[in-house]
């Protein structure tokens, strides 16, 4: 049975466009124009997602709604406001805060991140990543084909979940490096890139033409589904 998402947008050309997305890609779309029936039609779906700017009741109204009637279910606010205000004013309750314009592929990819978290994807099995099954709760990653565990050192590993936890999105070695070591990156230090080496050599069939984790010239690194 797919996944039922709560979209509620009132832009028509971004709401069907995203419903029209997400549904090729599995999931079953309750798409509402406004925040009225919010509480009622997010009872039967596993995450919502909300426009902040809306008729009537705005975004972060309806979610507060959400939350307090759902507390496990997953809410990702959508906007077009950038500011760091508007961020940490959403991010108060949400589980996520994408700002628009977005790649229909970034929003899938934070949509399986959050199923995975509130464990609403959990019944599916593992995350798999080419020829690696990913047991995120368990801290383990196989060989698909071999059938054999791939141990990888702490650092090693805290890059993978970083990334994993950004399926699909390019992270900055600024950012990477920042998240996994706890301190500023120095422009020049070779520590992740020799720790990104390592880890190819554990996780890619061939490290000289990585499939799992891509470099993304000039940019920084990710971890690619599919």
């Amino acid at each position: 049975m797919s996944m039922q998402i709560l979209l509620i947008e009132d832009d028509h050309e971004i709401g069907s466009w995203v419903s029209r997305n997400l549904e090729e890609k599995g999931y079953q779309v309750t798409w509402l124009l406004s925040g009225e029936q919010a509480v009622e039609a997010a009872e039967s779906c596993s995450l919502a997602i909300l426009d902040v700017m809306l008729p009537g009741l705005d975004g972060f109204t309806i979610g507060q709604r959400l939350k307090k009637e759902y507390p496990g279910k997953p809410v990702m606010m959508l906007s077009a406001r950038t500011s760091i205000d508007d961020k940490l004013q959403g991010l108060q309750f949400a589980d996520d805060y994408m700002t628009k314009p977005f790649h229909p592929d970034e929003l899938s990819a934070r949509i399986e991140v959050l199923l995975r978290r509130s464990g609403e994807a959990g019944s599916s099995g593992p995350l798999q990543l080419q020829h690696l099954s990913v047991y995120e709760a368990d801290n383990r990653i196989i060989h698909a084909e071999t059938g054999e565990e791939i141990l990888l050192t702490g650092k090693q590993y805290h890059i993978f979940a970083y990334l994993l936890q950004h399926l699909g999105q390019i992270k900055t070695k600024e950012q990477i490096y920042e998240a996994v070591w706890g301190e500023q990156y120095l422009e020049g230090d070779k520590t992740l890139m020799v720790h990104i080496r390592y880890l190819r050599e554990k996780i890619e069939k061939d490290p000289a033409f990585p499939r799992v984790l891509e470099t993304i010239r000039g940019v920084g690194y990710r971890v690619k589904r599919g």
